[in-house]
């Protein structure tokens, strides 16, 4: 991996911002992610991050973390105890040059058990970094061992069925055969001219992660939904 999300973000933060990251699916064309939005204040968040930022509590583990800008929030403005971390080694740099007291970069499904906490954060689609559904059990099995007792995982996410719609009046939607599920998609990310080999990523439908999760030992509440078919779920054992 040529970790270029956590470059730009790197970038950005050193004050060489120059471009914005482009991303594509397998099922979207290619699209500019502004790097100024993964640096936003609480205030410009969407309503879901804000929600779920308000009923953060205890502990924090920040998974998926970018550019850090949840983790400053508890850290800062909520006065929560939070270790942020990501898989970019840049990102993490990024987080400790902003000021995240304790940012780490690791796979989450690496982690030991020895430290519980009492919120898991994956905001952002944080589901999705499990990558296909075949594997959410196991993902979601490695952080049942993470929660501290009464703790909760809060996660985002979005039911992308609406773009298989048919045109036709008929309502009927496509899916498409080489996936065993709609929400799996092919990521690839772009940046300063280079391009990232394409990754697994996951959008999970609402009913889809619920079933999942009670399947795993959770109770799976829906916290808010958004205006573009998302919404935000909370985790409980």
């Amino acid at each position: 991996m040529k970790d270029l999300f956590g470059k730009a973000i790197l970038d950005y933060q050193l004050g060489n911002y120059t471009e914005d990251i482009k991303t594509e699916t397998s099922i979207s064309e290619e699209d500019d992610l502004p790097l100024p939005y993964l640096f936003r204040d609480y205030d410009e968040m969407p309503s879901l991050e804000k929600k779920a930022l308000d009923i953060t509590s205890g502990s924090v583990l920040d998974i998926g973390c970018g550019a850090g800008s949840h983790s400053l929030y508890l850290q800062n403005t909520r006065g929560l105890e939070v270790t942020a971390v990501d898989i970019s080694p840049n990102a993490i740099e990024a987080c400790k040059l902003r000021g995240v007291k304790n940012a780490i970069s690791l796979d989450v499904m690496t982690m030991t058990s020895n430290n519980k906490y009492d919120t898991l954060l994956l905001l952002m689609n944080g589901a999705g970094m499990c990558g296909r559904l075949e594997k959410l059990t196991a993902f979601l099995e490695k952080l049942k061992t993470l929660i501290a007792p009464g703790g909760q995982i809060l996660l985002d996410s979005s039911d992308i069925i609406y773009m298989f719609e048919d045109d036709e009046e008929d309502g009927g939607v496509w899916i498409p055969a080489d996936k065993s599920y709609y929400g799996e998609v092919d990521y690839i990310v772009k940046y300063k001219g280079e391009e990232e080999p394409a990754f697994d990523w996951m959008y999970i439908d609402y009913d889809t992660l619920k079933k999942a999760a009670d399947y795993n030992g959770f109770k799976c509440t829906c916290i808010l939904e958004g205006e573009h078919y998302d919404y935000l779920a909370q985790l409980s054992l």
